[in-house]
């Protein structure tokens, strides 16, 4: 999975490097290991300005700027806190596109309404395109994490 993972991330480099565009990262359920898929491409620093880990709620809030009325009415793993957190990427960095990833790995924390495996991501344009999607992954917490990370960055394609 992890030459899967930077053969993704350089392709993705390359459309992002020839279109002088820039990334964020906002994650929660990944910890991160999108911004590491992604830097770990040499010279990603010419086109991933920041990622921004946000496992808490408060994280979230203070760092993105998501509503706490999001958080309380529609939970952190839902579409309207995955929505909201791709655009404090934008809000709170430099760059042209954010993604944000928002889900339950498990093992616990799963709900009969959110089980284990759901993940929110949600892509945002500086210009206003956004697109938000529910996706239901199987397999033990590194492969729902891994999963996220393809999916997140496979996403990204949106913009091209």
């Amino acid at each position: 999975m992890e030459s899967e993972l930077f053969k993704l991330a350089e392709q993705l480099g390359r459309l992002l490097k020839a279109s002088g565009k820039t990334i964020a990262t906002a994650e929660s359920c990944t910890g991160g290991w999108i911004a590491q898929a992604i830097t770990d491409v040499p010279g990603s620093s010419a086109w991933f300005d920041r990622g921004f880990v946000t496992y808490s709620n408060a994280a979230k809030v203070q760092m993105l700027g998501i509503s706490v009325q999001i958080l309380e009415d529609s939970g952190a793993v839902s579409a309207e806190a995955a929505t909201e957190m791709a655009a404090g990427a934008l809000t709170h960095s430099n760059a042209d596109i954010a993604v944000a990833v928002t889900g339950i790995a498990g093992p616990d924390g799963g709900t009969q309404e959110k089980p284990v495996g759901t993940v929110f991501i949600a892509w945002a344009h500086k210009n206003g395109a956004a697109k938000v999607v529910k996706k239901q992954f199987s397999g033990n917490r590194r492969q729902i994490r891994a999963q996220t990370v393809k999916s997140a960055i496979e996403g990204m394609w949106l913009f091209y």
